[in-house]
């Protein structure tokens, strides 16, 4: 076959049959590309999240003064990325039942409020202190511990709250051992104080044969201490962060008992 060649020729070379067959294996070596790292399919939860036909959850009991049945709260809750390093436990429904229908239509229209609010996903525990501010204007009440609550709302608030921290998504900082260490200086000191100094404010106390502990500690005006609070002094206080009746006094400042707030910083 014969080339014409329009240009001036500059230069040459002799092209040799090693040349060839090294050209041939560049052509014909395979180009080796390394894999890529799997990427993990990582499901978050939306609202267009289906509902598994079987979902794990937990029930609460209510038992509160303003009801004359108990309230059952029952939470359940949805796993996404089962079996890999994403798994998360999150909130999918709500359902609140009780004996008690005087107030059915507010607790079903709260119930699927809520619902809908956890199948949107994002961060729901706000929905916690919504619920724990709202009031009842006849009152409120003493839960077992001598916690106070506001109204029904603000306790189902609480319920919410235990669930979301048994689930992982709320996470309650623990006291330092130096605040555990001084709270229990303190409810030392006071307890020894209190048995030292006589009571001249008329307070009466009572005790039964089988509560050496004065659990059944009455105040001033006679009225009985609330339940549970026998774990703290029987002059403590409700606490205003904790809503706890574990507040003292001692060299003027109020301090808890429970959480260590003060006044005093």
């Amino acid at each position: 076959m014969t080339i014409k060649i329009s240009k001036k020729i500059k230069g040459y070379s002799v092209e040799k049959p090693s040349d060839k067959a090294a050209q041939v294996t560049t052509i014909l070596a395979p180009v080796v590309v390394p894999p890529e790292a799997p990427m993990a399919l990582v499901i978050q939860m939306h609202e267009k999240v289906e509902r598994p036909d079987t979902l794990i959850g937990a029930t609460y009991k209510i038992k509160s003064p303003l009801f004359e049945h108990a309230l059952y709260v029952t939470i359940n809750d949805i796993v996404l990325n089962q079996g890999t390093a994403h798994e998360l436990r999150r909130p999918f429904e709500i359902f609140i039942n009780s004996k008690n229908m005087d107030h059915f239509q507010w607790i079903v229209a709260l119930t699927r409020i809520m619902s809908a609010v956890f199948r949107k996903g994002g961060d729901v525990t706000f929905l916690v202190e919504e619920l724990k501010a709202v009031f009842d204007p006849r009152g409120g009440y003493f839960k077992a511990g001598g916690v106070y609550m506001p109204s029904i709302v603000a306790e189902l608030g609480a319920v919410i709250e235990q669930h979301l921290k048994m689930i992982g998504m709320i996470h309650d900082p623990d006291l330092s051992p130096e605040q555990r260490a001084l709270i229990a200086e303190k409810r030392a000191a006071y307890e020894q104080g209190s048995k030292k100094k006589p009571d001249l404010s008329g307070a009466r106390e009572t005790r039964s044969p089988g509560d050496p502990a004065g659990a059944a500690a009455t105040t001033n005006a006679g009225e009985p201490a609330p339940a549970g609070s026998s774990a703290f002094p029987p002059g403590a206080t409700l606490c205003q962060k904790c809503n706890t009746v574990a507040t003292i006094l001692m060299d003027g400042c109020a301090t808890c008992l429970n959480c260590g707030y003060s006044k005093c910083g």
